[in-house]
């Protein structure tokens, strides 16, 4: 199984516009961080963790030619808003991608983007829309995605809850304030975690900062940890070197293998 890291910005992503701080101008290409967005590759194909804005961008600075399935963390825009890049692999005469995200959510999704699934909407003659078929996940209910399975589970994130999953030796956890006991004991043993981490010092109402992520690291206990979903305050060689043994930060690009199972 191999873990591709897409993007590990937040909403603003890094550079942030406007900002000249030291690691928004910063030469090393691991500061530079696109919107949140993940690829797990798995015996039956690619599985897409959310359309960040720069999908498009990512895919083609990641080399992948093929994404098979989409799994959504929650429907905050920076994870879902490149959701029409999704179209050009459904227009390849496979079929529409199938897309899961919690069922709870399944109205939204189709009330905010019409022209994908109201099956009234026309578009116009040559051209295309994309084909997604959306699948519902319930928390703690495994179910089969591209040969694997996947367990999802909740996490809070502010006014709402966001996803987390578990496929064979990974847990990845984005846009969480804490990883309650039920979805600990779904990562329990898993050998690669992720968790987002903005900032190092003070708290924020919605996210983990980096103090918090790595305390969380230690409850649960990963081989290696990765920290996602940061910010323009912390550079990586800066946060690398701050780390403890076994918790690094991701960066755009990032390829990780791991078992297929765990």
């Amino acid at each position: 199984m191999r873990l591709i890291f897409l993007g590990t910005g937040t909403s603003f992503g890094v550079p942030v516009i406007g900002c000249s701080c030291a690691n928004c101008t910063s030469t090393d290409p691991r500061d530079r961080r696109t919107r949140h967005g993940a690829l797990i590759g798995l015996e039956g194909g690619n599985l897409l963790i959310d359309t960040p804005p720069e999908l498009r961008l990512q895919l083609l600075a990641a080399g992948v030619d093929r994404v098979d399935a989409v799994w959504y963390t929650h429907l905050h825009a920076d994870h879902v808003h490149g959701i029409d890049d999704v179209r050009v692999f459904s227009s390849r005469g496979r079929g529409p991608v199938p897309a899961y995200l919690p069922g709870e959510l399944v109205a939204q999704m189709k009330a905010r983007f019409p022209y994908i699934f109201d099956a009234r909407a026309r578009v116009p003659a040559e051209t295309s829309r994309p084909r997604i078929a959306l699948r519902s996940y319930a928390e703690g209910v495994p179910l089969e995605v591209l040969g694997a399975e996947v367990i999802p589970f909740r996490v809070p994130h502010g006014p709402v809850d966001a996803f987390g999953l578990r496929v064979g030796g990974l847990g990845y956890v984005t846009d969480a304030k804490d990883i309650p006991a039920a979805a600990r004991d779904i990562l329990d043993g898993v050998e690669v975690l992720v968790l987002n981490a903005l900032w190092r010092g003070r708290s924020h109402p919605t996210h983990f900062n980096v103090e918090e992520a790595v305390e969380a690291a230690r409850r649960i206990g990963a081989r290696r940890t990765f920290l996602t979903h940061l910010t323009h305050f912390v550079g990586y060689r800066e946060l690398a070197g701050g780390l403890p043994p076994g918790i690094e930060p991701a960066y755009d690009g990032l390829t990780i293998e791991l078992a297929a199972r765990g």
